[in-house]
């Protein structure tokens, strides 16, 4: 695909980390005296922020707290349950070490609030492969804007089309989409209701090794 450098989403499609983020949430709906939910309902409402994600849980509780004012609970949940039970998919390491070997730099643009981005990554063994990371507070928009998605192209030193981002939501297809970026998607991870064999991805895979033979 004459690809130059990559662009990977976090949550959904390096890292499975459902479980911790819907217990961040039900600790916080807990401390509001609020009933818990199922970590599948969480898991269909991750990929557009940590703010999206407290406001649609609040929402469905029913609940007249605004998410401003219950984030700070939140994100002291968040940081407790980071690295609870986080887990690579499989073949993640291998597809790094391989797309690394070849001199392919890597960047990580996601939602997920930067601060938290490092020690997950060190936690799981693969901060080594980024030279950079884009969070979802690292400028004023987020994906699925296309700003987070060119800064990271910048960052890397190559335009966005010869650029390959990998992601797994409609989140990150539209925020490629917008940036002129080729996107490849996962079927594992958080799609939501986005139809991935409609997306118009240039690959869809069920293993992130599959990269290795397109790049």
């Amino acid at each position: 695909m004459g690809i130059a450098a990559l662009v990977f989403d976090l949550d959904g499609t390096l890292v499975d980390s459902a479980g911790d983020i819907a217990e961040a949430v039900n600790r916080s709906l807990e401390e509001l005296s609020l009933p818990r939910v199922p970590e599948a309902t969480v898991r269909s409402w991750i990929g557009e922020g940590v703010r999206c994600l407290v406001a649609i849980a609040l929402a469905h509780a029913g609940s007249g707290h605004a998410a401003d004012e219950v984030m700070p609970m939140f994100m002291r949940h968040y940081h407790d349950c980071l690295l609870r039970s986080p887990q690579l998919y499989d073949g993640v390491t291998d597809a790094l070490q391989l797309l690394q070997a070849r001199g392919l730099p890597m960047a990580i643009c996601t939602n997920k609030p930067s601060a938290l981005v490092p020690p997950l990554l060190e936690h799981l063994g693969i901060a080594g492969y980024f030279a950079h990371i884009v969070g979802g507070d690292t400028l004023p928009q987020r994906k699925p804007a296309p700003e987070p998605v060119l800064y990271a192209a910048r960052l890397l030193g190559h335009a966005p089309a010869r650029c390959l981002m990998v992601g797994d939501s409609a989140t990150d297809l539209e925020a490629a989409n917008a940036a002129g970026m080729p996107i490849a998607l996962v079927r594992y991870g958080y799609p939501r209701d986005l139809d991935l064999d409609a997306a118009g991805a240039v690959a869809v895979i069920d293993d992130l090794r599959e990269l290795t033979a397109r790049c």
